[in-house]
């Protein structure tokens, strides 16, 4: 037996229209929570991966160690070209 469905009541009194009242926005500030959210989402492949949130935390931060040590300019000998030509 299906549940009767609730009967809409119209309490709009009969002096407003509803082109008084502007347009109706749902979800008014999606822009904002976008902004001040930090939830990202995943590829599923990569959500299997990785247990739980520390663990791709941990990943990403060698990720970045390891880039930091690859962008650092490797160390100079002491002889410029200069000194080899004369020596």
């Amino acid at each position: 037996m299906k549940k009767a469905k609730p009967k809409v009541i119209d309490e709009l009194r009969p002096e407003y229209k509803r082109s008084d009242f502007g347009e109706l926005v749902l979800g008014k500030y999606p822009a904002r929570a976008a902004v001040s959210t930090n939830v990202v989402l995943l590829d599923p492949t990569v959500a299997r991966a990785f247990p739980n949130d520390r663990a791709v935390n941990d990943a990403l931060l060698s990720l970045l160690r390891s880039a930091k040590r690859a962008a650092r300019p490797t160390a100079r000998s002491g002889r410029t070209a200069r000194k080899r030509a004369v020596a």
